[in-house]
């Protein structure tokens, strides 16, 4: 998916890797994901929206995957 949106927008490289961190907190995890619709809303680029839903869409499945 980067490769994608590198070859869509290459200043998109400024905002990549989707940001996820990982800590703990109380004893239990915490898993925070940046939005990559609003970090790929920086660049008006329609080009993008597929790439950006895209990766929403995978790193939910990911949230979801990991919440307890």
């Amino acid at each position: 998916m980067a490769h994608q949106a590198l070859n869509t927008e290459l200043e998109i490289g400024l905002l990549l890797p989707c940001n996820v961190i990982v800590y703990e907190d109380n004893g239990g995890s915490v898993v925070s994901i940046v939005d990559p619709i609003s970090m790929l809303g920086v660049i008006e680029s329609p080009d993008l929206d597929p790439v950006a839903q895209e990766a929403r869409a995978r790193l939910q499945r990911v949230i979801e995957a990991v919440s307890v």
